[in-house]
């Protein structure tokens, strides 16, 4: 593409790079110069206007944008209209993001002028939010390069929830707990259409809990305990196995949500909710539930990995919170 000032004369059929009031026309930017705008430029004494060329072989930045958009759009993701070199990606359904950071830094270093932007790996996302932007900056690219550029994609995805039901067991000691930990809870999974079975309340006693995780019904089961899981022995962890369940996970690098456990009762996922899952604000129990309900149980490195970025906002009402310093 070649780009700067021509003769007006010279400017039929290219793209006008500057808007231009051409006596009571406006000639927009983008706009593509006809008979037409050429009279009215002249008619208003221009002699120059600013203007981009493509050369043999480029693209437009609204052909290349829509072609892009169509390499990177996976399941449950629809494309938006190009408009001045962007096309948006959209979330057909509830779930979380998936795709391939790698590819998507390959993609954007193909050319500058070629930009992709997307929310991160495994957000949680509604139907209809935007997850990705496509933008070409120059009105014009080349079209190898485009080609390049969606060859490496690896398309965008939505993973939606594999399940529909779920049960959440609380441990008490003394008094049966308030609901602020199940109403937290509902509202999380109401997210992606899950909804919780009756309440069940269990003592809190590795035999007592064994036997409420035996008779559960829930695809997905979570516990709450009346007291922090400080052990992967500890009488959550230790009640999963004494199901017949296994632990493959005991804590996490995420704070608020260290205190999480994860595992498996006869193929259905086990979730051991930190304290600070009674509250409804971000804490690392919402990245594993996210992630679970989606089919896309964290192995120990992705939980390893969730350290950067892991140190979220305190929540006011822990027991202990961060002390303020200064």
């Amino acid at each position: 593409m070649k780009f700067g000032p021509v003769p007006v004369a010279e400017a039929l059929g290219v793209i006008l790079a500057h808007a231009v009031q051409a006596g009571e026309t406006v000639l927009r930017k983008g706009q593509v110069l006809t008979a037409a705008d050429i009279a009215a430029l002249q008619g208003a004494g221009l002699g120059h206007v600013t203007v981009a060329r493509l050369d043999a072989g480029d693209l437009d930045e609204n052909a290349a944008a829509a072609k892009l958009a169509r390499s990177l759009a996976g399941d449950h993701v629809s494309v938006s209209a190009a408009a001045t070199g962007r096309v948006n990606l959209f979330a057909d359904a509830a779930g979380i993001v998936s795709l391939d950071a790698a590819a998507i830094g390959r993609f954007n270093a193909v050319n500058p002028m070629i930009t992709v932007a997307t929310l991160p790996q495994y957000t949680r996302v509604a139907a209809g939010n935007m997850i990705a932007t496509i933008k070409i900056i120059s009105y014009a690219v080349p079209g190898a390069d485009v080609d390049r550029a969606a060859g490496m994609a690896v398309a965008l995805r939505i993973l939606p929830p594999l399940y529909r039901t779920a049960t959440l067991i609380e441990t008490q000691l003394g008094e049966a707990p308030s609901e602020k930990g199940r109403e937290a809870l509902a509202k999380r999974l109401s997210r992606f259409d899950v909804a919780l079975d009756d309440r069940c309340l269990s003592p809190h006693e590795i035999s007592g809990l064994s036997a409420a995780l035996d008779t559960a019904k829930g695809e997905v089961i979570f516990i709450l305990t009346a007291s922090a899981t400080s052990d992967i022995d500890d009488v959550g962890p230790a009640a999963l196995r004494a199901a017949g369940g296994t632990v493959s996970q005991f804590g996490m690098p995420v704070d608020p949500g260290n205190l999480l456990f994860l595992g498996d009762l006869r193929g259905r996922p086990v979730i051991g909710l930190p304290g600070c899952a009674r509250s409804p604000a971000l804490n690392g129990a919402d990245w594993v539930l996210e992630r679970v309900i989606c089919g896309r149980s964290p192995a120990p490195d992705d939980f390893a990995a969730m350290g950067v970025g892991g140190l979220l906002k305190e929540i006011p009402d822990r027991p202990q919170p961060r002390r303020e310093i200064g």
